[in-house]
């Protein structure tokens, strides 16, 4: 840890390169790390797993954050339920000059972590507010922030989005098979992190109801794979309903995949970005949908496109696709049960 001058401050908060990555409730303080645009790209996430040199922070206590900050643009989010192409999209939006695709920036996770061990309200919604404000802070000549939180932090989407009146907002999900086929090419791991999630959803309070802790337990993996999924949907019909189709828009990710020009033209029109269609073919053939976004960028990545996805993905169902069904037969009766659309309303395109 390194306590910096008044004057170091003032050139780490006018410098959007220093990412404030991560907040500690015990100090109170907020830590940065060096992060330029080159790393952010290199980085399938800007986490601890990813980011280099995540020992060389320095810190700021909040108590000496100016209420203005010198310099900060618009920022918008995507939100997601998982496995949906997110980061992808969120790639697609570093565009030198217009924005920058923040990938899972960990200080909100911090929020989520800090509010299960019982965080005051007041104080936490002043955070998270000084928190955005520093995640607005944009790189270089850009005019925007576009910010991909995990899907643990959709908990906060409409408290983030009151916070910034100006923000608009895409609910990225994947159809309930895409989904339910991506856990199952995960194996174990994908298993395991199902069920981290229902115990997240579960503290969190936003689970859906009508199983008792016995029915959870009695549950196969790929069926709280699917609790998941609906109780992700359920909150993203509440975040519409809170917010306002005005500034909230969903997609799910096998239209974004086939209609990915359509995609970033109407995102960057909800984002006001102003792109021009030079700019948007750059895009379409640049690095977000050229190599797969959850491989090293550091090494050439094999093309990664809606054809890739689905062979992939028949590969999984060869081998899946009798449980799978079954599962998603189940899923649509439980949200039929629970008054859950499959089908979130105020689409994208």
């Amino acid at each position: 840890m390194t306590m910096i001058s008044a004057v170091q401050q003032d050139e780490i908060l006018g410098d959007a390169s220093y990412l404030a990555h991560r907040y500690d409730e015990v100090s109170d303080a907020f830590r940065f790390l060096s992060v330029p645009r080159d790393v952010h790209r290199q980085c399938t996430f800007i986490t601890d797993e990813h980011l280099p040199n995540i020992d060389q922070f320095k810190v700021i206590d909040r108590s000496r954050l100016p209420e203005m900050l010198p310099n900060t643009a618009p920022i918008h989010f995507i939100f997601h339920s998982a496995y949906c192409c997110s980061t992808m999209l969120a790639r697609a939006f570093d565009i030198e000059g217009v924005s920058m695709g923040l990938k899972e920036p960990v200080v909100l996770n911090d929020m989520i972590g800090w509010r299960r061990r019982g965080a005051d309200p007041a104080k936490q919604h002043q955070v998270i507010k000084q928190s955005l404000n520093l995640l607005a802070r944009p790189l270089g000549d850009d005019h925007a922030v576009i910010i991909k939180p995990s899907n643990i932090c959709n908990p906060l989407a409409i408290e983030m989005l009151r916070m910034r009146p100006e923000a608009k907002a895409l609910l990225l999900y994947a159809p309930i098979e895409s989904f339910l086929k991506s856990i199952a090419k995960k194996e174990m791991w994908g298993r395991i992190w199902v069920r981290d999630v229902l115990i997240g959803t579960l503290k969190d309070g936003y689970a859906v109801g009508g199983f008792s802790q016995d029915e959870l337990l009695q549950l196969t993996d790929l069926q709280v794979a699917a609790i998941g999924w609906l109780s992700q949907h359920a909150l993203f019909s509440r975040i519409i309903e809170a917010i306002g189709p005005d500034r909230v828009r969903t997609l799910d990710s096998e239209t974004f995949l086939s209609r990915s020009q359509d995609t970033i033209k109407a995102l960057a029109d909800l984002y006001e970005l102003d792109l021009v269609h030079e700019q948007i073919n750059s895009i379409l053939q640049g690095p977000a949908f050229t190599s797969h976004s959850k491989l090293d960028q550091t090494k050439p990545g094999e093309v990664f496109d809606a054809n890739a996805r689905q062979q992939e993905q028949q590969k999984v169902a060869e081998l899946h696709g009798a449980e799978i069904e079954m599962v998603a037969t189940w899923t649509k009766a439980v949200a039929e049960s629970q008054k859950i659309a499959m089908n979130l309303n105020q689409t994208l395109i």
